[in-house]
């Protein structure tokens, strides 16, 4: 079983003055990973995460430019690579999945043209960096579809399967077929989320395979608050593995080790914005730095036990930094999720506390 993670936000966090450590110690994080058997690095990539006026929209600014100091920072220790394309000038999930701004007047012949050209030029670029490119991901959790409107999957009502898959797979195949072209020998994974909703995800493997996509395995999100129990989890990764044939992979993971928030608001609150009782009522350990630990602990083994093919934890070093956010105001705007916080709201669940001192889930992430 192969261990990953997704630190796509390293290079802001460096240039903020991020530093990590052990028992005191200035550490590497990217020395420390592969002596426990983390050997995969994965890296998101944005098309053109800039406004108009040059200004960044942070959370990593993760365009091709980025993605490449990435490498260029962390191959010298040995790390494989998984390259995540969102197709999207920010961030993508089921609830958005927003048009590149350059793309947004094009019809379905050019923007399957477009998808094509885009993931053919990035690969060549990657390619000069002489790394081994393991996975490439043709979306980012794309269970709702990607490129919306053209590519969206329409909701038909209940107990119906959604429709636009003519648009949605020609899509998926101009991405493919572009990965195939340049890194003929990666894997090529489709990314979905919410496992513990099976007939979703046996809905879109239908159509997979109806269509005769060309992908080699499927990876999912798991987040236990929002993503179920493990054994939801691993009920529907069976199904995938036994029904469609396709090995599995957990392309992101993340668990809490406090609900504390780094920042106190005026009146000394210093609590992340979550209702603490539900959260908890649904999670297999408590929220804390032992809680964190077991977890990790936990689910590791039963990956390896449940034969999936890889697991990748998502931006453990993400800790609070000057001007460290997941959004800036104009990122905000182009996601139409402004007035919103801006701040890093995933550093309680990173491998490093909100100083940087390491967690024990660092050691329990290995095998």
């Amino acid at each position: 079983m192969r261990l990953g993670v997704d630190t796509s936000t390293i290079i802001e966090e460096e240039a903020a003055g991020a530093k990590y450590y052990d028992h005191g110690k200035e550490v590497d994080p990217y020395a420390l990973f592969p002596k426990n058997g983390v050997d995969l690095m994965r890296i998101r990539i944005w098309n053109d995460p800039y406004d108009e006026n040059g200004k960044p929209y942070l959370g990593g600014t993760n365009d091709l430019a980025q993605a490449i100091k990435i490498i260029r920072r962390t191959k010298q220790y040995g790390y494989t690579y998984c390259i995540n394309f969102h197709y999207s000038d920010f961030w993508v999930d089921p609830m958005k999945q927003t048009l590149p701004k350059a793309w947004k007047n094009y019809g379905i012949e050019e923007l399957c043209d477009a998808v094509y050209k885009y993931t053919k030029s990035s690969l060549e670029e990657i390619k000069k960096e002489d790394v081994k490119v393991d996975y490439i991901q043709i979306g980012n959790e794309i269970t709702n579809g990607m490129l919306w409107p053209l590519g969206g999957l329409i909701d038909q009502g209940w107990g119906k399967p959604r429709c636009n898959y003519d648009n949605f797979i020609a899509l998926l195949n101009s991405g493919i077929s572009a990965a195939r072209e340049i890194y003929p020998e990666a894997r090529i994974m489709i990314h979905l989320e919410s496992p513990h909703n099976q007939g979703t995800f046996d809905e879109i493997m239908t159509k997979l395979s109806e269509y005769n996509v060309d992908f080699d395995l499927l990876g999912t999100s798991y987040y236990p608050y929002w993503h179920g129990s493990m054994d939801q989890l691993f009920k529907t990764l069976s199904m995938i593995k036994n029904k469609y044939h396709k090995p599995v992979m957990i392309s992101e993971l993340g668990y809490g080790f406090t609900f504390e928030d780094y920042i106190l608001n005026n009146n000394g609150f210093n609590q992340m914005k979550v209702n603490e009782d539900t959260i908890s009522g649904e999670l297999p350990y408590p929220v804390s730095i032992e809680g964190q630990a077991a977890f990790i602990e936990e689910f590791v083994k039963r990956c390896q036990e449940n034969d999936v093919e890889g697991i990748m934890y998502w931006e453990p070093l993400w800790i609070p930094g000057d001007g460290i956010c997941w959004a800036s105001e104009e990122g905000q705007k182009y996601i139409h999720e402004e007035g919103k916080s801006t701040r890093n709201e995933w550093a309680n669940q990173c491998f490093f506390d909100y100083s940087g001192n390491m967690l024990p889930a660092f050691n329990k992430y290995k095998i």
